[in-house]
């Protein structure tokens, strides 16, 4: 065999090892780093459209808890798609307090309006943490009038240990805890730190 030949093998050889190590390193920063999300409707809107992709820390995740404000992804109640909720004497007037015990496999992406041991209202749309109007600078709440019955949940719940209450920033049209209760800490994939697509909307979230 030639010396050309042996070189032409020893370079094949070497491509194959870099694209082997490059797939490698791509799908392990996925699996352990940074996972990619495409938004699937329009609960987020206006921050995120429909078709959006953001980027989610998922080490992060392991060393810091979710702040109010916050986006992140994360798996929902069994049962979110139906909005059943866990507590099986609901008051009348307040929101969700506990979710079914079971995780679903689905994908959310919605924003924390409370963490563990705060008291949470929904008036009109709007989130009263601890007795005090959040800032809602964030929150399209399109069509939330006084008559819109899941725009309004005047009676507080208490978040549990443990627990972050999610909400869609287009309030009227999101399907959140609301519904199906705060999420465990555990269920939370992580926090949406980056859009990368469409190109006009490049940037830290």
């Amino acid at each position: 065999m030639s010396l050309r030949r042996l070189a032409r093998g020893s370079q094949a050889v070497e491509f194959v090892l870099i694209v082997v190590i490059a797939l490698a390193l791509a799908f392990g920063l996925q699996a352990f780093v940074v996972k990619p999300y495409r938004i699937p409707s329009g609960s987020m809107e206006p921050t995120l459209a429909i078709g959006q992709r953001v980027l989610v820390d998922r080490i992060g995740n392991d060393f810091f808890a979710p702040s109010v404000g916050d986006i992140v992804v994360f798996h929902p109640p069994a049962g979110a798609t139906d909005q059943v909720c866990g507590d099986t004497h609901e008051k009348p007037g307040q929101a969700c307090d506990r979710p079914t015990a079971q995780e679903s496999t689905q994908n959310y992406i919605k924003r924390v309006v409370g963490g563990p041991g705060d008291r949470i209202k929904i008036v009109n749309g709007h989130v009263y943490l601890n007795g005090k109007r959040e800032n809602d600078k964030f929150a399209l709440l399109a069509g939330c009038t006084p008559s819109n019955q899941d725009c309004n949940y005047p009676t507080p719940i208490t978040i549990p240990a443990g627990y972050y209450f999610m909400m869609g920033d287009n309030r009227d049209f999101s399907d959140d805890s609301r519904f199906w209760g705060p999420v465990p800490r555990s269920w939370i994939i992580g926090e949406a730190f980056f859009t990368y697509w469409p190109p006009d909307r490049i940037g830290f979230l």
